[in-house]
């Protein structure tokens, strides 16, 4: 089974360059489930219409982080679509699942995405090691896939390593700068530290990078503009054997 996996989508640059390349990545991958980390398609949030998008660009399942919920737009959405999931540790009562599950050449495949909680923010997010624990113990898939969101490389590589073996594969999002550091753990799941971004190229996060320097330099810049620069995309490939053990990792970008 080839999983291929698309970092954060920023911006309608992003979207754009999905809606244009992800049948043809499918194609050269050969693809059997595409994942699409869609958080920040409006910037901070999703709406509707850009999920919609994402799924006939191509999207198996779309996963979200914390900016999942930002945009009340989605709320309803994400309620009824069970192939977008929100991330688990968010409090219950928030809406969506935090999970989603597919049939992949006749296994039950579970995607989960997870929060980090170093320097995440505005409140603590549930602890994604026992949650992710308590989850593997009660649920019957034959696959799991972890985006796990979070802002530091030393919590993402002790997640991995905690889940080493129980997984396939676990994939970082949210810095959304690419890592080198694709690998396959010593219990056979998957690993890079973040898959990176699909979107503007000269950008800062998918920022306009003259409002994100004028933030670094103390300036009042308002509410973040997205970037209207040429667009990339970068992601990885994971090739997992008839056991759910992963065989192969292969990070790409391309412009």
């Amino acid at each position: 089974m080839k999983i291929l996996i698309l970092g954060d989508v920023c911006g309608e640059v992003g979207v754009k360059m999905l809606s244009k390349n992800l049948r043809n990545l499918q194609k050269k991958y050969n693809a059997d489930l595409t994942i699409v980390n869609g958080e920040n398609t409006a910037i901070n949030g999703i709406l509707p219409h850009h999920a919609d998008e994402i799924f006939s660009a191509g999207a198996d399942i779309i996963t979200l982080g914390n900016h999942a919920l930002d945009m009340n737009q989605i709320h309803d959405y994400i309620d009824d679509c069970r192939y977008m999931a929100r991330p688990m540790n968010l409090p219950p009562q928030q809406p969506g699942e935090g999970f989603a599950k597919i049939e992949v050449q006749g296994k039950k495949v579970c995607v989960v995405p997870l929060l980090g909680r170093v320097h995440m923010g505005k409140f603590d997010y549930d602890d994604p090691f026992r949650m992710i624990d308590n989850f593997l113990k009660k649920d019957n898939s034959d696959i799991y896939i972890i985006d796990f969101h979070a802002e530091t490389t030393s919590e993402k590589k002790a997640f991995s390593y905690y889940l080493d073996g129980r997984v396939s594969v676990i994939f970082g999002t949210h810095t959304h700068v690419q890592t080198a550091d694709e690998q396959i753990l010593p219990k056979g799941t998957g690993y890079i530290t973040d898959v990176g971004m699909c979107g503007p190229y000269h950008s800062v996060l998918g920022v306009e990078k003259e409002q994100s320097v004028a933030k670094f330099c103390g300036n009042i810049v308002g509410r973040y503009r997205e970037s209207k620069e040429a667009g990339y995309i970068s992601g990885a490939v994971f090739e997992l054997d008839n056991n759910g053990k992963c065989i192969s990792v292969e990070r790409f970008q391309e412009k």
